[in-house]
């Protein structure tokens, strides 16, 4: 006979009476570097990524399939979801690069593993202080830039980690440090708000 129906990961959406340019449907256990047709790393054209994700929504729209019934509206959500939530995570450099990271077998155990280098740390100190002593926005100023000049320097050390070196420990260590930043940075604004 002709041997087994091709399942959901390898269909088009919507079944072969749709036009010939619609694209395969997504595996839904593709990593999202793939389900993107993007190559594993931390630099991507976000422009290209946005471009594929339209794409990619525009075919698996529920609305696309309503004539196909409830069941292949359920799985053409369960396409959307699963499309959106590739996007977010790589769309956002920190997300991406703890995305690779764990990809790669390396945990970054943000909740578990805090272990930092000591100037790392020290540095951590010196901001709680400064956060600490404010005592109007102004004083909260060069604590920002300072924020800000460490997360580019940060990420620009994880694109090096991710897609020169290779160095998944490296990595993760500068995704744990960023992660920081993002949590101390809210700290700030809160305390901004306070004042």
């Amino acid at each position: 006979m002709g041997g087994a129906a091709p399942g959901p990961a390898s269909s088009p959406i919507g079944g072969a009476e749709h036009s010939p340019d619609l694209i395969r449907a997504p595996d839904l256990r593709a990593n999202d570097f793939a389900l993107f047709g993007l190559p594993p790393g931390f630099a991507l054209d976000c422009a290209e990524l946005e471009q594929r994700w339209k794409q990619l929504q525009r075919q698996a729209h529920p609305d696309r399939h309503a004539t196909q019934g409830a069941a292949a509206q359920r799985v053409a959500l369960q396409w959307s979801v699963r499309i959106n939530e590739g996007y977010q995570r790589l769309k956002d450099p920190l997300k991406r690069g703890a995305y690779w990271c764990e990809q790669q077998g390396q945990s970054v155990g943000a909740h578990d593993n805090t272990a930092m280098p000591a100037e790392f740390l020290m540095q951590q100190m010196q901001w709680r202080e400064a956060l600490a002593e404010a005592t109007d926005a102004a004083d909260l100023l060069p604590l920002q830039a300072e924020l800000d000049a460490e997360r580019a320097q940060r990420l620009a050390a994880l694109e090096t980690a991710i897609d020169a070196q290779r160095d998944t420990r490296a990595a993760a260590q500068q995704v744990r440090a960023l992660l920081f930043i993002e949590r101390f940075e809210q700290q700030l604004h809160d305390r901004l708000d306070r004042l």
